[in-house]
């Protein structure tokens, strides 16, 4: 599939060394995980077994987050370092990504905060649900910029010395 020109920059595609292709093989896992938790958002929304749902939506959310911690800590300690070298980090798409990560922790970090009282109505949960919906439209577009634009530029940029101490470094990061 060389020849296949990549959707979002017009470039063909490019085979991804090890540590971006992990990259992107965890990508799979956490947008299996995103599907579950936007099916409990949609049934919530349809007032299907709300207080049930919203419970099971709630370890949902927990269960991603421990999968999305040490994913994101490799993209914003070793490869947005590595590939800012090259195209900084202020500003660009870099400086985008990380905003994005914010953003989806932020939502996902205030759902949980405020999905764990007790008392809660059905109106209250239907509004918190709200909060990982949005984390689930950010970080769903968010994986599809990094494997369509970010990967493929770190893969042509970076140079083979640095694919491998990206590889390495990624490994010490457990999880």
């Amino acid at each position: 599939m060389s020849g296949c020109m990549n959707a979002f920059s017009g470039m063909p595609e490019v085979e991804l060394s090890a540590g971006l292709a992990q990259l992107k093989r965890e990508h799979k896992g956490l947008y299996e995980m995103l599907d579950g938790v936007f099916s409990l958002t949609k049934k919530i929304e349809n007032d299907e077994a709300i207080a049930v749902n919203f419970a099971e939506l709630r370890n949902k959310v927990s269960e991603f987050k421990a999968v999305l911690d040490p994913h994101s800590e490799r993209e914003e300690n070793v490869l947005f370092p590595m590939l800012g070298a090259y195209i900084g980090t202020t500003s660009g798409p870099i400086a985008v990504m990380e905003y994005e990560h914010d953003q989806a922790k932020e939502y996902i970090r205030s759902f949980l905060e405020k999905s764990e009282a007790v008392q809660t109505s059905d109106d209250e949960m239907k509004n918190i649900k709200d909060l990982a919906k949005n984390a689930y439209h950010i970080l769903t577009e968010h994986f599809a910029k990094e494997e369509n634009v970010l990967f493929p530029m770190a893969e042509r940029m970076l140079s083979d010395e640095e694919k491998e101490e990206f590889y390495q470094k990624i490994q010490q990061i457990k999880g």
